[in-house]
């Protein structure tokens, strides 16, 4: 299942957070702030899809993410791998490199990762 753009933005929030209330939850919101009621039924429906969960504190909840970010930015990441790249992980990656503009530091970073992945796999 997938999120809205504003479930997303939300969920990020969640994410950064960890575990929130609604108030801290509309802190994180740049000015002008959407109305509490709005947020409130934003969590509903993330709810309701099982992206998040609460734990009830006397009369207010505490919302705390379900799905780790990891897990959710992998999903979309190998849909849009399959979708737009033929399923290559190595067209995906040529094409990232090639057209983001990444510093040398970056790309070395990049192969620092690689070879440190190479190397698990081996052994």
């Amino acid at each position: 299942m997938k999120l809205s753009k504003s479930e997303e933005q939300l969920m990020q929030y969640l994410w950064e957070l960890e575990k929130a209330f609604l108030s801290d939850l509309l802190e994180k919101y740049p000015d002008p702030k959407p109305a509490s009621s709005t947020v409130a039924t934003l969590l509903k429906r993330m709810k309701d899809k099982e992206f998040i969960d609460y734990e009830q504190m006397g009369r207010s909840r505490r919302y705390y993410p379900v799905v780790k970010k990891a897990d959710y930015f992998s999903k979309h990441l190998n849909i849009l791998i399959k979708k737009y790249f033929n399923n290559s992980a190595s067209t995906f990656a040529s094409f990232f490199t090639r057209e983001t503009n990444l510093s040398a530091e970056e790309l070395e970073e990049l192969q620092d990762i690689i070879n440190e992945e190479l190397k698990k796999r081996d052994q």
